[in-house]
């Protein structure tokens, strides 16, 4: 999972394009982010202006578009390695459904939006490290269609240490695994008082 980082201000002027526009890129009847990854990673606007081009493609970049930190080739010298570190070969247009969650932060004040990707969808990253308690209790999904009730051992921007605990059939005896550090779920204990 990569963690990508960009400047919210420059966001919000792609999401105000994109809503100031009334004509959009093929596929799409409303505004929208597009996430380009070719000449470096970028966020742009789906709509289409007198300065807008209808092709879009990931040879070519607008300085003004909303780069990713570290992948903005008007800027970063190593902005190809940290393209492939978090895309491998990988290039291409990700069409997402992120701009209403991605306003919404931006409304709240945050400096910076976060975007977590697998390399084949992408997910608005909100909490921080700092978000999760440390020896608290969290569930996690467990690759077997349900989730494992796990305590927190130790997290950084990107990734958590847990250790299995309260669960039946010797699965608390497992060794403590890392998981995506957006995929630790606070409990939702429904049981009665």
């Amino acid at each position: 999972m990569a963690i990508l980082k960009f400047s919210a201000s420059a966001v919000a002027a792609q999401i105000a394009h994109a809503r100031a526009c009334k004509t959009f890129l093929p596929n799409w009847n409303g505004p929208a982010l597009i996430l380009i990854v070719g000449n470096g990673v970028h966020l742009r606007s789906n709509g289409i202006d007198g300065t807008t081009t209808r092709i879009v493609t990931t040879e070519q970049a607008d300085p003004s578009f909303a780069f990713a930190d570290g992948m903005n080739p008007f800027r970063d010298t190593d902005w190809m390695a940290q393209r492939r570190m978090a895309f491998r070969d990988l290039t291409g247009q990700f069409y997402t459904d992120i701009l209403d969650d991605v306003q919404v932060l931006i409304d709240r004040g945050r400096g910076a939006i976060r975007l977590a990707t697998d390399g084949h969808s992408i997910r608005v990253f909100v909490h921080r490290a700092s978000d999760y308690l440390i020896g608290g209790t969290y569930e996690v999904h467990s690759g077997l269609g349900g989730t494992f009730r796990a305590i927190l051992k130790d997290a950084c921007d990107t990734f958590a240490i847990v250790q299995n605990c309260g669960n039946c059939e010797d699965f608390d005896a497992m060794q403590p695994y890392r998981v995506p550090l957006d995929a630790l779920m606070e409990i939702d204990d429904r049981r009665a008082a």
